[in-house]
C-alpha cells in the first residue's frame, strides 16, 4: 500500500510536469503566431467569414502573391514595399503570359495626352512611400505587401481581389431607373460609345478625401475602358483612377489603383491582388497612397491618368502624371474583345450605398460638393480626351451624362478653351434632406 501510494505520487508528479510543459509549448505556439504575422483559425469567426477564407487558403494565397523581394521598405504611414525583380513579378503567374515578354523600352505616350496643371492646380506626381527618398535597386519594380489582415477585411477570396458582377455600368444599355432602391452602386459619368474604335482615354482628376459612410463602402474617381456586352461573359474592362476603400486597404487615405477583367466581372481584380497587370515604374505604383488632396476654395491637386493601347503589341499603358510616367501595363493576351479595341469610354464618380437602416449612405463622391457648386468646391475631370480610330487625341464623341440619384450626387459637363477644355464637375455628400 504504501509502495502504491508513492508511485501514484511520482505519478501524480510527472503527470504534472508533463502538463507544465504542454502549456508552455501552448503559450510558445501562440506567441511564435503573434511575432510573425500568421492568424489562427480561433481568430476569426466561420459565422462570420466566408469557407474560403481558411487559414490554409489565406497563408497559400499570401505566399504565391508576395514574392520573395531583393529589399523591403516601409513608408512613413506603415506601407511596406517589396522590391521584386521585374521577372519574377506576380503578372507572370497567369497562364496566358507564361511567354509574355518586359519590353526594354516602354512605348511613347500618344501626342495630345499630356496635361499640364495651372496656376492653382497642382499634379500630385509622387507617391507617399518615397517621400523619403528610399527608391528600389534597379532592375526591381516596387510592389506593395499584402497581409494577413487585408485578406481578413473580406468576406471570402474572390471578394478580396475583385468587384462583384454588378460593378458593370450596364445602364447604358439596359432599362434604368433612377428610382431602383436596390442598386449597391450609384455613379455620375460621362460616357462616350462613338461607334468607331478606341484606342485610349485620359483625362485630370481633381483628387480629394471624400468621407466614407460606412467601412464597407467606398467612393471612386476613374476612367473606363469597355468592350463587349454587358450583359454576356464577353465584357473586358479596364480601368484607372483613385479610391478610398476602408474595406480593401484599412485606412482612409486616397489610393491609386487599377482593374481589369475580361469576363464580365466573373474574374480579374484590383492592382497586383490577381496575376496580371505589369506593374513597370520603379517609383509610382498601384495602390500605394496619393497626397495631398484638394481643399475647399484653395489649392487644388489633381491626378493625370492617361490609358492608351500600343499599337505594335496590343497592350494597354497606364500613363500618370504631366508627363505620362508609364506606371505598367495590361498584356493584351489577358483579353479577347479589347484585344483589338474599346468600344466605349467613361469617366466619372461612383460610390457604394450600402444603406444602413434603410438611409442613403453618407458616403461622399468626389469633394462631397454638389456640382453646380463648380471650381475648388465641387470635384472635376478636366482636359477629358480619347485616342480615336486614327490614333489621335480627341473630345469625346456623343458624350452622355448618367447620374443614378440627382438628390445625392450631380454631374454638369461644358467646355472652355483655356486649361480645363472638355470637363465636368460631378459629385456629392450623399444622404442630405432631399436624399433622405
Amino acid at each position: 500500500m504504501g509502495r502504491l501510494l508513492q508511485r501514484n505520487r511520482r505519478s501524480s508528479s510527472s503527470s504534472s510536469v508533463v502538463l507544465l510543459l504542454l502549456f508552455l509549448v501552448f503559450f510558445l505556439a501562440i506567441f511564435f503566431e503573434k511575432s510573425v504575422g500568421v492568424v489562427s483559425a480561433s481568430e476569426y469567426s466561420k459565422d462570420e467569414q466566408d469557407s474560403s477564407l481558411t487559414l490554409e487558403n489565406i497563408q497559400k494565397y499570401l505566399a504565391k502573391i508576395n514574392k520573395p523581394a531583393v529589399m523591403t521598405l516601409e513608408g512613413p504611414n506603415g506601407e511596406i514595399i517589396a522590391c521584386i525583380e521585374k521577372w519574377k513579378q506576380p503578372a507572370f503567374d497567369h497562364p496566358l503570359l507564361n511567354n509574355h515578354k518586359i519590353p526594354l523600352v516602354p512605348p511613347e505616350l500618344p501626342r495630345g495626352m499630356r496635361i499640364i496643371g495651372d496656376n492653382n492646380i497642382s499634379i500630385v506626381e509622387a507617391q507617399v512611400w518615397h517621400q523619403n527618398g528610399t527608391r528600389c535597386p534597379k532592375g526591381t519594380v516596387p510592389i506593395k505587401r499584402i497581409t494577413v489582415e487585408d485578406v481578413l477585411r473580406a468576406q471570402s477570396l474572390e471578394d478580396f481581389v475583385g468587384k462583384r458582377r454588378n460593378m458593370a455600368l450596364a445602364a447604358f444599355n439596359v432599362t434604368f431607373s433612377p428610382n431602383d432602391d436596390d442598386l449597391p452602386h450609384e455613379y455620375a459619368v460621362v460616357n462616350s460609345k462613338p461607334g468607331s474604335p478606341l484606342y485610349g482615354a485620359s483625362a485630370g482628376i481633381n483628387v480629394w478625401k471624400p468621407r466614407i459612410g460606412n467601412e464597407g463602402e467606398m467612393s471612386i474617381s476613374q476612367i473606363w475602358l469597355a468592350s463587349g456586352d454587358y450583359d454576356g461573359p464577353d465584357l473586358n474592362t479596364i480601368e484607372a483612377g483613385w479610391m478610398v476603400y476602408p474595406g480593401l486597404y484599412g485606412d482612409s487615405e486616397i489610393h491609386l489603383f487599377v482593374f481589369w477583367t475580361a469576363d464580365g466581372y466573373h474574374t480579374g481584380c484590383y492592382n497586383l491582388r490577381c496575376p496580371g497587370f505589369v506593374q513597370f515604374d520603379e517609383h509610382i505604383i498601384v495602390e500605394s497612397i496619393l497626397s495631398p488632396a484638394s481643399t475647399i476654395s484653395g489649392q487644388q491637386w489633381e491626378a493625370v491618368i492617361q490609358i492608351w493601347k500600343d499599337e505594335p503589341t496590343g497592350d494597354w499603358w497606364l500613363g500618370y502624371g504631366e508627363n505620362g510616367v508609364k506606371v505598367g501595363y495590361w498584356p493584351a493576351a489577358l483579353f479577347t474583345t479589347l484585344r483589338e479595341r474599346a468600344d466605349e469610354a467613361q469617366w466619372g464618380g461612383e460610390v457604394t450605398n450600402i444603406k444602413v437602416g434603410g438611409a442613403h449612405t453618407t458616403t461622399e463622391m468626389g469633394s462631397g460638393r454638389f456640382a453646380r457648386e463648380g471650381y475648388s468646391k465641387a470635384s472635376y475631370f478636366r482636359q477629358v480626351k480619347v485616342l480615336n480610330s486614327y490614333r489621335a487625341t480627341d473630345l469625346p464623341l456623343y458624350p452622355m451624362t448618367r447620374v443614378d440619384n440627382a438628390n445625392c450626387y450631380s454631374i454638369e459637363r461644358g467646355y472652355t478653351e483655356d486649361f480645363m477644355g472638355a470637363y465636368f464637375f460631378y459629385g456629392g455628400p450623399g444622404r442630405n434632406p432631399n436624399c433622405p
